[in-house]
């Protein structure tokens, strides 16, 4: 995604880079100060770095504080896109070239409705993967996390031990596992009725 045009911040003068804090969903956090710019900060995904553009003058208490919300606001605007079925299955090329070297080709990726006890499915045999439309709107590493998990049964049929290998090269395999954990026990949490008036 390029850089807004409409808070362009020319010619950075200080550029520093960062590794992601726990809300990011890049590898990597670029901060570029710029004198030309005043009191606008903007923030946007270039390849698995996160770029955050800020005002030359700022403390770093406030480029940290600003980072924080940039990267949650790139995180709120991913999660309400949704990606289509052709979109679905480049993504999964993309994470089988970079995690699994291309040996995960699937001959099918697509979104389905009729999943609501599983995140995801594949059939090996056919080379086919299936995600359950309830991952639509989640953020895009745990989306990219269920993928690699079905790429990865292209490789190796269970779950044992070779197959959690494969999946170590994610780095936040841990994270979305948890987030997913969450999705689960909060829609086993009993719904309290609400009352009028409130």
């Amino acid at each position: 995604m390029p850089a807004d045009p409409l808070h362009s911040a020319g010619t950075p003068q200080r550029s520093t880079t960062s590794q992601p804090t726990s809300g990011s969903g890049a590898s990597a956090i670029e901060v570029r100060r710029s004198s030309r710019r005043r009191r606008t900060v903007s923030a946007y995904r270039e390849g698995d770095r996160t770029v955050v553009l800020i005002p030359a003058r700022m403390s770093e208490a406030e480029e940290q504080r600003w980072v924080s919300v940039m990267l949650d606001k790139l995180a709120a605007q991913e999660s309400k896109r949704v990606l289509g079925d052709t979109e679905l299955s480049e993504r999964a090329q993309r994470l089988s070239a970079q995690y699994f070297d291309g040996r995960a080709r699937p001959a099918s990726v697509r979104w389905v409705t009729n999943q609501n006890t599983r995140w995801g499915s594949c059939t090996p045999s056919e080379g086919s993967i299936r995600l359950s439309h309830r991952l639509q709107g989640m953020p895009e590493y745990v989306v990219d996390y269920v993928l690699l998990h079905e790429l990865a049964h292209l490789l190796v049929p269970g779950h044992g031990p070779r197959f959690w290998r494969l999946l170590e090269s994610y780095p936040r395999t841990e994270r979305a596992k948890g987030y997913l954990e969450g999705v689960v026990a909060a829609d086993r949490l009993p719904h309290l009725p609400t009352v009028r008036g409130e």
